[in-house]
């Protein structure tokens, strides 16, 4: 019998499929954690509005970790984590980047708020496509002075987002950049990554990390893939990270690789 208290799980290429939906197999293994009173946490580099829409649809209740471990909320949306760098800091990092003349879109996640600098802009359009929200367009000056910056999403150029990476990089080393995808770039406080939010909410929640499961399949996932007890990859990871990765692998999210792990763990 598994002993794993907690099950947390990416969104993208991980609990939804490349058409954007959960299959129905990953919804009965939700449920059926949730009859054993194992909550199934969605953790993602999306702000909270942008996760919303998931839970919404398919009627799911259940905690979640939004903005790259930043923003945690429990089972009843009750906000018990909210992490990030100041707006002036936002307002600076954005400032270079347009200074540069960077090829890339941004969007600056505070809260529940979405802004984003050109709604006209391809990039940003399929963003709000994928997550069923529309941002606001402006720019950091329509936050409060003290508001909480969770996270800068970079929508790039995937032929220049390297060197874009590496600029930003050098420019400010006191914050977390890392590449989530071949054209996106999520800028934190330094240290803060899915597994710190992991750790928050199994402390929030009195689990031992040991105890918990996580499913991701990207570059930002990697680290609460090593934080928890069992780091499950998702077979539609890019090579590099498929070739390396010292855990188990699952099937893609196209093939219910979520459930098929779950039933592997015997939690379902």
């Amino acid at each position: 019998m598994s002993t794993y208290k907690a099950v947390f799980s990416d969104i993208d290429g991980t609990l939804l499929t490349s058409e954007h939906i959960v299959s129905t197999a990953t919804i009965e293994a939700i449920a059926s954690l949730q009859d054993k009173n194992i909550p199934f946490v969605i953790i993602s580099s999306r702000s909270a509005s942008c996760i919303y829409p998931i839970l919404e649809k398919h009627h799911f209740q259940c905690p979640i970790v939004a903005c790259g471990g930043a923003w945690i909320e429990d089972m009843n949306g009750r906000i018990l984590s909210n992490e990030g760098m100041s707006k002036q800091t936002a307002a600076t990092v954005i400032e270079f980047m347009t200074e540069k003349k960077f090829d890339l879109a941004w969007g600056i996640y505070s809260g529940k708020n979405w802004i984003t600098n050109d709604r006209t802009d391809a990039r940003i359009l399929h963003e709000e496509s994928v997550v069923e929200v529309e941002s606001v367009e402006g720019t950091v000056a329509l936050l409060p002075e003290d508001a909480v910056v969770n996270k800068i999403l970079c929508m790039c150029n995937p032929a220049c987002i390297l060197q874009i990476e590496e600029d930003l990089k050098k420019a400010f080393p006191i914050l977390s950049i890392v590449k989530s995808s071949n054209y996106l770039l999520e800028i934190m406080p330094a240290g803060m990554n899915k597994a710190k939010g992991i750790r928050k909410f199994c402390e929030l929640f009195s689990i031992a990390t040991e105890d918990s499961v996580a499913f991701g399949d990207n570059y930002n996932d990697l680290e609460m893939l090593y934080t928890v007890g069992c780091g499950i990859l998702m077979g539609n990871a890019p090579v590099a990270i498929l070739e390396t990765f010292p855990g188990k692998v699952t099937l893609d999210n196209n093939h219910d690789g979520i459930p098929v792990a779950l039933k592997d763990l015997g939690l379902i």
